[in-house]
């Protein structure tokens, strides 16, 4: 079955608006600006968080919140996503009864922008977790950093966002923005198990920062490499390294640094062929998160 890519809509009016003010000479200007809206996810019949998000994709939002944050199993069956758009509701409907309160309990607050919260079965569902060896070429690198800095993007149009691309060999299969790096992830999750998207052989590329967080929603999605344009945390990097996670950061350019899963590389690309990014793409926001 052939799936269609989900790319970003910038033109979506729903996402972002004018708003005017004045620039350094004091002239009048008309800048783009993120929308950002709650969205309070639901797991059947009881309430787990309010999310700020930009409001697309909700019900992918919603389910791969769940699925990331270990209050659904993947063997859990998902009978239906119910979103009301006037109440900003996305209820998440199971077959059988889930042990969400248990969790709840667990609840511990993370770094991150937005809502970002993980609890403490997740670490513990890494006890043991072995990440397929699929090898990944440094030519495909470069190739999707070219491809994802050349898409538009709300990132391109108003900046604030994150983006996140599930991409196999030199193909995005999905590419979603969010406020925070932790939702589009959670959007890639949701949209992954709607469709069966096998994870072994897919890369995850991100804008925002390889936290502790990042490596454990990646890890535990069964994705083997996770790339990313801005840089690291200590904890990030011991995680990806228990796991055996290629965890590669600073991809700008012709360079890029891989502090975990070196065995997965496939060095193939010439770097003399590489042409310098062009400073107009480059992702500034990105390294300040």
């Amino acid at each position: 079955m052939t799936i269609d890519p989900i790319l970003p809509d910038p033109k979506d009016p729903r996402l972002s608006r004018p708003v005017e003010g004045v620039d350094e000479n004091g002239e009048a200007k008309s800048i783009s600006v993120i929308e950002e809206r709650p969205l309070t996810i639901y797991l059947n019949s009881q309430e787990i968080v309010t999310a700020m998000t930009i409001g697309d994709h909700p019900e992918y939002l919603a389910l791969g919140f769940l699925l990331n944050q270990g209050m659904l199993k993947e063997t859990d069956t998902v009978t239906g996503i119910d979103f009301d758009e006037e109440l900003e509701v996305a209820v998440v409907r199971t077959s059988g009864v889930t042990d969400v309160e248990d969790k709840l309990e667990k609840k511990t607050r993370t770094s991150g922008c937005a809502v970002g919260t993980v609890f403490g079965d997740m670490m513990a569902g890494l006890e043991g977790l072995s990440l397929p060896d699929t090898p990944v070429h440094t030519s495909t690198f470069y190739d999707l950093s070219y491809q994802i800095n050349h898409t538009p993007s709300l990132y391109m149009e108003t900046g604030a966002i994150h983006g996140t691309a599930l991409c196999q060999g030199q193909t995005i299969l999905a590419y979603m923005e969010d406020v925070g790096r932790h939702n589009a992830v959670d959007k890639i999750a949701g949209w992954m198990h709607l469709n069966n998207i096998p994870a072994a052989d897919k890369v995850l590329y991100t804008t925002g920062r390889l936290t502790s967080e990042m490596v454990i929603k990646t890890s535990l999605m069964g994705i083997p490499t996770l790339i990313s344009r801005s840089g690291f945390t200590a904890w990030g990097v011991d995680i990806a390294r228990q796991v055996g996670l290629t965890l590669i950061g600073r991809m700008r350019g012709k360079k890029f640094t891989c502090l975990s899963g070196q065995h997965r590389l496939v060095f193939d690309q010439d770097l003399s062929q590489v042409p310098d990014e062009d400073k107009k793409l480059r992702r500034k926001g990105a390294q300040h998160d």
